[in-house]
């Protein structure tokens, strides 16, 4: 790919976007870069090929294909390449006045330093971008502002540094989540049941689920089960909340509607009605 540089035309019209894009571009040879005082908006960078070195602060971290950087607003900061080797980059670069808010509500701290597989699909989100912005028909910068936001949103689901390890313990824990699909129904199940299907400590899965769901292995259950529920609200309105209580692992018909209240916030004919 050759060096593609953009800077997003956005009228004055336009100031009040919650993100405005500065610019989007790919460097196929990144050269050196030093800025004593930072950069004014937000700057996103990824290495798309070859090996980097980026320092602010007191950081000093290698950028290769699978990791990026958001530096904030006016932080020094520099960057090379680490050998005599070509070192692709893509950059992104934005405000705005609702950006800090919602990096904030995203929860993605800045400056911070991401990883992801090879595999992962984040890695080409800012290609996709530039292409779609190069026909120049986004006039007023609404769609690259949408892009951003998506872009953000994605940037959030990669735990910082983690995203790896997490893909690791999906693949763990991957046997576990097909058994629980199997055995949903079943009032009996624990937390040790859930443990042993894996061979591991009920402490050990605890320590897999949390990182990787947010929740623990019988919370996640849980939700498994009101899952069920939905569909089965929502696609047989011939079954009874009583029949659907048993076939969704709950023992009795007050706990089930307790439990569905507790997470959807509404009782389960409320739902059906709903939908």
């Amino acid at each position: 790919m050759k060096a593609l540089r953009r800077f997003v035309f956005s009228p004055t019209g336009n100031p009040g976007l919650p993100l405005i894009v500065e610019s989007i571009g790919y460097n196929p040879n990144q050269e050196k870069i030093s800025r004593p005082q930072g950069y004014p908006w937000y700057h996103w960078i990824q290495a798309e090929v070859g090996e980097g070195v980026l320092t602010y602060g007191d950081k000093r971290v290698h950028l290769s294909p699978g990791s990026g950087v958001l530096l904030s607003p006016g932080l020094p900061h520099a960057y090379e390449s680490s050998s005599d080797n070509i070192w692709g980059t893509f950059y992104l670069t934005f405000g705005g006045n609702s950006s800090a808010t919602i990096l904030s509500s995203f929860g993605i701290n800045d400056p911070a330093f991401f990883q992801w597989e090879a595999s992962s699909p984040f890695g080409s989100l800012l290609s996709l971008m530039l292409s779609r912005i190069n026909d120049r028909s986004d006039l007023f910068g609404l769609e690259i502002s949408v892009d951003t936001y998506r872009f953000l949103g994605q940037l959030s689901k990669l735990s910082q540094g983690n995203n790896i390890s997490i893909s690791r313990n999906m693949e763990k824990l991957a046997p576990l989540l097909k058994w629980m699909e199997e055995h949903y129904n079943n009032p009996d199940i624990g937390l040790d049941n859930l443990a042993e299907v894996l061979g591991i400590s009920s402490r050990h899965l605890s320590k897999l689920f949390q990182p990787t769901f947010g929740l623990s292995p019988y919370a996640y259950f849980v939700q498994m089960r009101i899952h069920k529920a939905k569909e089965l609200l929502a696609g047989d309105p011939l079954s009874t909340v009583a029949s659907i209580a048993v076939v969704t692992g709950f023992r009795d018909t007050s706990h089930f509607v307790a439990t569905f209240r507790k997470h959807t916030g509404m009782t389960p004919q409320q739902f059906r009605r709903l939908h």
